[in-house]
C-alpha cells in the first residue's frame, strides 16, 4: 500500500490522520454574509475541535443557466477572502477555473480547487501546481477513481506534493449522482490524502431545469459513511439561509445542522483511528 504525503496548509495538516472540516458557502454573496459565516462555521469548529478550511467561490463558471447569479468576480472575492484569513487566522480555498486565475489567486487562497468538469484540464491543473499552492481536485461525475491517477500525475509533473482528491459523486443517468465508497481506497492508493465532498454528492444536476436541485436530508448519513471508511477530510457548503441561497440552496447543510455533525463525525473518526490503531482487539468483538 502506498503511503499517504501528508503536508501543511497553515496549522492544518492532511494526511497525517486527523479530519479535517472544508466549510463554507457556495458562493460568496457579500462581504457581511462571508465574515458572517466564516465566524459561525470557524466557532463550531473550533468547540468540536476540528481544524477548519473555509471554503467559498468568487465565480461559479458551470452553472445550469446563463440567467443564474455567478458570483461577483475574482477580484471582489479575494478581497472577501482575505479579510476571511485575516479577522479568523483560517486557511481558505477558491476554485480557479483558467490557468490564467491561478498564480493571482494563489496570493489570497491556501488551497487552489479545480471543479470537477475541469479536472482533466492539463493547462489548468499545471498551473495550478505551479504556484506551489495546496491543490485540491473535484474527481469529475465521469471520471473512474482509478483514471484520477492520471490527475495527480499531471500534478506532480509540476513539482506539487500538495495533492487533495475529492469524491463528489458519479452520474448515474439523467440529474441523479451516486457515490462509490471503493473510490475512497482507491485513491488514496494514489498517495495522496482523500477528501469527501457531502453536499455536491447529493446533487440532482440540472434537476430543477435552469438550476440544480439536492438532497441536503441525507447529508449527514453520507459524511457519517464516508468517515467510517478513513478519509481526511469533508467538504460541505454551509449557509444559514439555503431555501434563499444564490447557488445550489438544496444540497447546502443548513447552518443549525452543521455542530451537531460535526460533532458525530468526530466520534466515529476517533473509533476508527483506534480500530486501526487496535484491529486485533476490535476483531474480538464485544467485550474483549
Amino acid at each position: 500500500m502506498v503511503e499517504t504525503r501528508n503536508f501543511k496548509v497553515g496549522g492544518i495538516e492532511f494526511g497525517g490522520g486527523g479530519l479535517t472540516i472544508i466549510a463554507g458557502p457556495c458562493v460568496i454573496e457579500s462581504r457581511d454574509h462571508a465574515m458572517k459565516m466564516a465566524g459561525a462555521i470557524s466557532g463550531v469548529a473550533e468547540r468540536v475541535g476540528l481544524g477548519l478550511v473555509y471554503k467559498s467561490s468568487f465565480d461559479k463558471a458551470n452553472r445550469s443557466s446563463i440567467e443564474s447569479f455567478r458570483g461577483g468576480g475574482m477580484e471582489f472575492g479575494l478581497e472577501i477572502l482575505q479579510a476571511v484569513k485575516d479577522g479568523f487566522g483560517i486557511p481558505v480555498v477558491t476554485d480557479i477555473h483558467e490557468p490564467a486565475q491561478a498564480a493571482e489567486a494563489a496570493e489570497v487562497a491556501d488551497i487552489l480547487q479545480i471543479p470537477a468538469f475541469l479536472c482533466r484540464q492539463t493547462d489548468l491543473l499545471v498551473a495550478a501546481a505551479r504556484t506551489n499552492c495546496a491543490v485540491n481536485v473535484k474527481k469529475g461525475q465521469f471520471l473512474s477513481p482509478w483514471d484520477a491517477g492520471n490527475i495527480v500525475e499531471k500534478i506532480r509533473s509540476a513539482g506539487n506534493e500538495k495533492i487533495l482528491l475529492t469524491e463528489r459523486g458519479a452520474s448515474f443517468g439523467y440529474n441523479n449522482l451516486v457515490v462509490d465508497f471503493r473510490s475512497f481506497p482507491v485513491m488514496r492508493g494514489f498517495g495522496v490524502p482523500v477528501v469527501f465532498d457531502a453536499t455536491h454528492s447529493l446533487q440532482l444536476p440540472g434537476g430543477l431545469g435552469k438550476s440544480t436541485g439536492g438532497q441536503s436530508e441525507y447529508i449527514e448519513n453520507f459524511a457519517r459513511a464516508a468517515v467510517a471508511c478513513g478519509i481526511d477530510a469533508v467538504f460541505m457548503e454551509v449557509h444559514d439561509d439555503p431555501a434563499n441561497a444564490p447557488s445550489d440552496g438544496p444540497n447546502q447543510l443548513p447552518l443549525e445542522r452543521l455542530e451537531p455533525l460535526l460533532r458525530k463525525l468526530k466520534q466515529i473518526h476517533e473509533l476508527v483511528g483506534e480500530e486501526c490503531r487496535d484491529p486485533e482487539r476490535f476483531a474480538a468483538g464485544p467485550g474483549s
